[in-house]
């Protein structure tokens, strides 16, 4: 029989894990036997089979080898490479890259809906169907182009470097662009379906519109005017989180058949991604709304000064005229 048989509930299969890796350590204090060790339980125990022959997903370290080539290329290679060099444009290459997110974001969202959201899923509890049904097939094979998905974006910071954006790239922007394809590993080997996918959804809605917007820009001036509801995303990805809060929140008071333990990091990252998303809105917004103000105010005080002066300057013309004598 398959260990994985004997653990129906990944709760169970996570403590079962934890407990032997400790007592392991505790009797042979042996770090690389016991990390193999405790891979091959994980992959063995609570490991999908389906993810295992697919590239990438046999284990962790190509993901976090990627992320670490991302890291050192957008904050050393590429402003070393460019510091001498003019900033690039890539109209045409940023029209089709936002052309093509926009695309993937759109078809996603809709597979969300046809392989779980919309034929069934529950918004309070919604555990993972390991099962090889179509529904379930479906859902899995969509979880791992999720995860494609998130490392192609790496290009969103490249083509930030490449035409010297550095104010773009903010420690929200790379945080983001950094964890989330390990989020995205993690959901597709362990949990693709259930309630790990409610921001995945969400998520893909809101990247459809960013990203059209991202596309609108790259267009050239002509299409600025077009662009006015840039507040509104940021407004939009704010209220993602707090809806992602508050479905986790709700998981962890109820009797829900998730792991807990998961259903806790989804609260934390939303949590986290709220508290920068609030920041990067407060510090923005909340400043250009200050500075519009003063511009209409001290506009107001030029108009109004101007105004007085030509009071003032009709009140000494209308004076009667001295007689000459």
């Amino acid at each position: 029989m398959d260990v994985r048989d004997n653990f129906t509930d990944f709760t169970l299969a996570s403590n079962y894990i934890m407990q032997l890796a400790i007592d392991e350590y505790q009797a042979d204090r042996n770090w690389t036997r016991l990390i193999d060790r405790y891979w091959n339980l994980v992959e063995d125990l609570i490991g999908d089979p389906r993810a295992k022959q697919l590239p990438f997903m046999d284990n962790p370290l190509p993901t976090v080898g990627m992320v670490l080539t991302y890291l050192a290329w957008v904050l050393i290679i590429g402003p070393t490479y460019m510091r001498d060099r003019k900033p690039m444009q890539l109209t045409n290459t940023l029209f089709y890259y936002n052309l093509g997110q926009v695309l993937l974001s759109a078809y996603m969202f809709y597979e969300h809906l046809m392989a779980g959201w919309a034929r069934g899923y529950s918004l309070t509890c919604q555990p993972v169907d390991y099962s090889d049904d179509q529904l379930s097939r479906r859902m899995f094979n969509l979880c791992y182009i999720y995860y494609l998905s998130k490392l192609s974006e790496f290009a969103d910071t490249v083509f930030f470097v490449l035409r010297k954006k550095k104010s773009q790239i903010s420690y929200l922007h790379l945080y983001h662009h950094s964890l989330t394809p390990i989020e995205a590993w993690i959901l597709t080997k362990f949990l693709a379906g259930g309630n790990a996918t409610l921001p995945n959804i969400i998520n893909n809605f809101v990247h459809t519109l960013m990203y059209l917007y991202y596309m609108l820009s790259a267009m050239g001036p002509r299409y600025q005017k077009y662009l006015f509801w840039k507040q509104f995303l940021t407004e939009l990805q704010i209220a993602q989180f707090v809806i992602c809060i508050g479905h986790a929140i709700n998981a962890l008071l109820t009797d829900c058949a998730f792991p807990k333990f998961i259903t806790f990091l989804l609260l934390c990252n939303a949590s986290i991604f709220f508290v920068l998303f609030m920041n990067f809105y407060l510090e923005n917004y909340r400043k250009q709304a200050t500075a519009k103000a003063a511009q209409q105010e001290a506009t107001a005080l030029a108009a109004s000064s101007q105004q007085q002066q030509q009071q003032q300057i009709v009140s000494v013309e209308s004076l009667p005229l001295k007689k000459q004598q």
